[in-house]
């Protein structure tokens, strides 16, 4: 009996089914593994690869922010204006400097430039320039005299009592300035102001800028900054 059921055909077939499913078992533990393993290989694979990405992606960036600083920028190379100002670079007539910010540009006959305060009309600044064969402001005299000519044949009408209160001369890098002070008083209000004449580039540069002299205590600090700011470069 005990040969019959290790012989039977029910006996055998458990057999080969026990080995068949041993055996699909044994491969597909094999191929799982296999498949395991591959799967590593390509997450090890892609975490490199990212890796590299990333530090290609830092090392791009960080060259290519070398390559702008390093690079001449016309942009980057101006001094960006002081707060409370904004900044006038003519590259035209090759001047610049500084005027209160909220200040409008106007449009004067006569001048070059022109911004003033919309409110305040007698705050403004103004730019004018005049051919000249003339090489160097001192060609034309001492501060004291050339400013008083100035001041009262050019920059105030001749209807306006005008008085000048100091003029100096300053020199910045190599080109010598003239700067003054002065007052034209009119019947109903006397403007202060203040100014700075140069000669360069076949021009005689002037910038006037000043206030009513009721907020000469208030803006006074303001437009010695606009004064001081005047700068030509030259060609």
């Amino acid at each position: 009996m005990a040969c019959l059921a290790k012989s039977s055909p029910v006996h055998g077939a458990l057999v080969f089914n026990s080995s068949s499913v041993a055996s699909t078992s044994s491969r597909q533990l094999a191929l799982h593994k296999r498949r395991v393993s591959s799967q590593v290989r390509a997450e090890f694979v892609s975490s490199n690869a990212e890796k590299t990405s990333r530090r290609q992606i830092l090392t791009s960036g960080l060259i290519a922010a070398n390559i702008v600083l390093l690079q001449p920028n016309s942009a980057l190379s101006e001094a960006a204006p002081k707060k409370g100002f904004q900044a006038v670079n003519d590259r035209k007539d090759n001047y610049s400097f500084l005027y209160p910010f909220g200040w409008q540009e106007v449009s004067v006959q006569g001048q070059d430039k022109v911004f003033k305060d919309v409110i305040e009309p007698l705050e403004s600044v103004s730019v004018n320039l005049i051919p000249t064969n003339k090489e160097n402001i001192k060609e034309l005299g001492p501060p004291q005299s050339v400013a008083e000519t100035l001041v009262k044949k050019v920059l105030a009408p001749p209807t306006q009592k005008t008085k000048l209160i100091e003029a100096s001369e300053h020199d910045v890098d190599g080109k010598v300035y003239y700067t003054f002070e002065f007052t034209a008083q009119a019947p109903n209000f006397t403007r202060h102001a203040l100014g700075a004449i140069t000669i360069a580039n076949g021009k005689f540069y002037t910038l006037t800028t000043g206030a009513n002299e009721r907020r000469w205590d208030k803006m006074k600090d303001k437009l010695h900054e606009v004064v001081d700011s005047f700068k030509i470069e030259s060609r």
